[in-house]
């Protein structure tokens, strides 16, 4: 895996999404072609906390301090609310010396995947100064068998929102340019994936939209994000609460039937198989380090004295309903 954020409104209270009044809207134009897919695991409430919790040192050279699950749940930023709703926090209670680290956490699903549909249902998500969140899935040997950042933002005052997709692998892996039109989202300046190209900056692709990270994701509710591994290429959609399609509400997702994708990695131009593999999905909330650290107003130092204050860490949480994987029985 490889945020100054002016906070305006309170989030409602949550509520069931069964009981949540928004309409939903099911899509009717095709980008793929016709898949069956069957639920293969799902994680939610007490599920999430069963995942493994990553306690060593911030690989990213962030000023956080990830906590054991013991820890985590002991200090109250691990735990399931009343609604079943997991909340992994960033600790916002702790006044700290500057240059100490907060407590935060990071957990990985217990299984790994290579190929499959995954689909997560977030009400809200970390945002604030020093936040760097991310939800993101990596196989072992990094980069090798390559990273997906569905969701990685960094987010300060005077500087527009971008929702970051950008995958790192080994060498031989690009964007291909030629499918722009196929994908909603904007390609970043490089084309290469490779992580020793470009400053390790991946190939990206941003979403700058109204609802797709911090506030004003967390304002209406949150959504869902999915994405597709299959051999043909790598898929990732956005829908906001109010434009969740049916058949994912029905648990009989057909993405044939879903609008254009937010990104799309083709096959054509990065061998999925050789460069994807067993990845495992990940939650995390770090603070600065070597991407929002260097990017923050005032740079690193100011970033890091920034740490201390824990107002600002107040909506520094993730508060997720499920998380969904599906395997392909299509043709």
């Amino acid at each position: 895996m490889h945020t100054l954020c002016s906070l305006v409104l309170l989030l409602h209270p949550f509520t069931t999404l069964a009981d949540t009044p928004f309409k939903v809207r099911h899509y009717g134009r095709s980008y793929t072609a016709t898949q069956t897919y069957a639920l293969k695991d799902y994680f939610t409430g007490d599920d999430l906390l069963t995942w493994d919790f990553f306690s060593a040192s911030d690989p990213t050279h962030g000023d956080v301090n990830y906590l054991t699950k013991a820890d985590a749940i002991a200090k109250g930023l691990a735990y399931i609310q009343k609604d079943g709703t997991t909340i992994l926090a960033v600790d916002g209670k702790s006044h700290l010396k500057a240059g100490e680290s907060r407590d935060s956490v990071r957990i990985s699903s217990p299984k790994s995947y290579t190929y499959g549909l995954f689909i997560t249902d977030i009400w809200a998500m970390p945002h604030g100064p020093t936040v760097w969140p991310a939800y993101w899935t990596v196989g072992p040997d990094w980069p090798n068998n390559g990273e997906i950042d569905i969701i990685e933002v960094k987010d300060f005052i005077s500087i527009t929102l971008v929702f970051m997709l950008p995958p790192w692998t080994g060498r031989g892996c690009f964007l291909d340019t030629s499918v722009a039109s196929e994908f909603t989202g904007q390609q970043t300046e490089h084309s290469s994936c490779s992580s020793s190209s470009n400053d390790n900056d991946g190939c990206g692709v941003t979403d700058s939209g109204a609802h797709v990270y911090g506030h004003n994701f967390n304002a209406i509710g949150g959504g869902i994000y999915a994405h597709i591994v299959a051999s043909s290429g790598i898929k990732i959609w956005h829908f906001p609460r109010n434009e969740i399609p049916t058949d994912i509400i029905s648990r009989s997702p057909n993405p044939a039937n879903w609008d254009k994708p937010v990104a799309f990695w083709s096959s054509l131009t990065c061998n999925i198989s050789e460069h994807f593999k067993d990845h495992v999905i990940t939650f995390d909330t770090t603070l600065c380090g070597d991407w929002a650290g260097n990017s923050f107003p005032g740079g690193i130092v100011a970033c890091t004295e920034a740490v201390a204050d824990p107002v600002n860490y107040a909506l520094a949480q993730w508060k997720i309903n499920y998380v969904a994987v599906y395997e392909n029985f299509g043709p």
